[in-house]
């Protein structure tokens, strides 16, 4: 079963992209599954959102260094590539590129992982702190055709009711 965001959000979804059931591509821990076509054979790129709720004293550079580690216990090769910290105080954020081998098919596969770490207050309840992931997994051939659309996406992430 999917997942929830632990905070109302609203987004958009950039043309070409297309929303699914995150249990229908075996991605129970996403809250939101979209995927774009490919003409690469083995592999859909795709965007998925997961969130959770976590205290403000944990920084977002364990909360990533947490995805790395989940990547390892079911993917070959996991190598991190750049970090950087984005946002401010008020508004923290986190971006990474994850490098990761997968057997899919009776074939191996090099991903490319864009991770996004996003912080949010819930305007409900602003004593509450939630962190996004929000990920783009591709084919390292792929992801340059597809980082503006990612772009894009990440820009329209804002919590719900805000202008």
């Amino acid at each position: 079963m999917a997942t929830t965001i632990p905070v109302p959000i609203q987004f958009s979804l950039p043309e070409g992209w297309r929303s699914v059931p995150p249990d229908e591509v075996g991605a129970p821990e996403a809250a939101f599954v979209a995927l774009h076509p490919s003409d690469l054979p083995g592999f859909t790129p795709n965007i998925a959102i997961s969130g959770e709720i976590r205290p403000e004293d944990v920084p977002l550079t364990e909360i990533a260094d947490e995805s790395v580690e989940r990547l390892r216990s079911g993917s070959r090769e996991v190598r991190p590539g750049r970090r950087n910290e984005v946002g401010s105080a008020a508004d923290p954020g986190l971006t990474q590129i994850i490098y990761f081998e997968v057997d899919t098919e009776g074939r191996r596969l090099n991903i490319l992982q864009f991770q996004v770490f996003l912080g949010f207050r819930d305007t409900r309840e602003p004593g509450r702190r939630a962190v996004l992931q929000i990920v783009l997994s591709t084919l390292p051939e792929q992801f340059e055709g597809l980082l503006g659309d990612f772009q894009q996406f990440i820009s329209t992430i804002r919590p719900e009711g805000a202008s």
